[in-house]
């Protein structure tokens, strides 16, 4: 049984949120973007995330992010969804972002939770319900409160469930409980937003899988979300367990998604640079060598 049918329909099963892919000299490549795109879709994806954080959105201009939605809608967009971040601590801006959204042809929005200005529980909810009247596209929440320092509260959430087009929550904030209870009292689907969670959320009963380790473990996700359908626990778990040291590797706490992303797709020939944007750093060759030799440990490899 597919968790949520009309969730997966809408946004996909296993995504990543991929990185945006940038020349030596730090400008927007959007041929990278493309062939990126489809090496995800061909090794697992069903869905792809663009502009959110690992997308050093905080980074990109407006028209850099409407014009690397239209890049990647034409490369994979009859082969996976697209989904386009679209969130800010503005909701002006929010709706302005999801609207350039959908006219670039995205399938679906990520809203992320406003962040730094810290908004009450009312602000929350209305901010949500706008971005979601601004468009005719389906919505994802981002629960990530240790980067916006406002968590989305339960009863927030039961609220927003009951939303035509607000269907989803990408959870990085790792209440196992409290995502079942909305999952139990509403229709709203839970996507991991955690790599190191996600077997815990599909067992939970979570519809798939935001990952940034999907980067270079998207069929071993597939495969993980297959087995937890059919109920061959089993499987799953010996996947989660293999995968261990990979996410250790991607997700360090010395470094940062994007960085370390950038730097695995780079080592094994995906990308041609692994340049980010001020005020994240590049990794180093030491640095790249060593995520290398851990993922290849870990049964990474193109």
């Amino acid at each position: 049984m597919i968790p949520r049918p009309a969730a997966a329909a809408a946004f996909g099963r296993v995504l990543t949120a991929m990185v945006t892919p940038f020349t030596a000299d730090g400008a927007l490549d959007l041929d990278s973007a493309q062939r990126l795109a489809e090496h995800l879709v061909d090794h697992g994806h069903d869905g792809l995330v663009i502009n959110g954080t690992t997308g050093e959105s905080a980074t990109t201009s407006d028209a850099e992010k409407e014009r690397l939605v239209r890049a990647v809608v034409e490369a994979v967009g009859d082969r996976a969804r697209i989904v386009a971040g679209a969130g800010s601590n503005d909701t002006h801006h929010t709706i302005e972002l999801a609207r350039a959204a959908e006219k670039a042809g995205a399938s679906a929005l990520l809203l992320v939770t406003p962040y730094y200005n810290k908004p009450p529980q009312e602000g929350l909810a209305r901010h949500f319900e706008a971005a979601a009247e601004a468009t005719g596209l389906p919505v994802m929440l981002y629960d990530i409160p240790g980067r916006t320092g406002t968590a989305i509260e339960t009863e927030t959430l039961l609220r927003l469930g009951g939303h035509e087009r607000i269907l989803a929550v990408k959870d990085a904030k790792g209440d196992l409980f409290a995502g079942s209870e909305v999952m139990a009292r509403t229709e709203l689907a839970f996507y991991s937003g955690d790599d190191a969670l996600n077997l815990a959320w599909l067992a939970h009963g979570g519809t798939g899988v935001v990952s940034v380790v999907g980067h270079v473990a998207g069929e071993r996700y597939a495969a993980m979300v297959r087995a937890v359908d059919t109920g061959d626990l089993d499987s799953a778990v010996r996947l989660h367990r293999e995968l261990i040291p990979v996410v250790q590797a991607v997700m360090t706490r010395r470094s940062q998604g994007a960085i370390t992303a950038k730097a695995a797709l780079h080592a094994f020939g995906v990308l041609p640079t692994r340049t980010t944007r001020a005020p994240l750093i590049d990794a180093t060759d030491a640095e790249a060598a060593d995520l290398t030799a851990a993922l290849r440990a870990g049964g990474v490899s193109w």
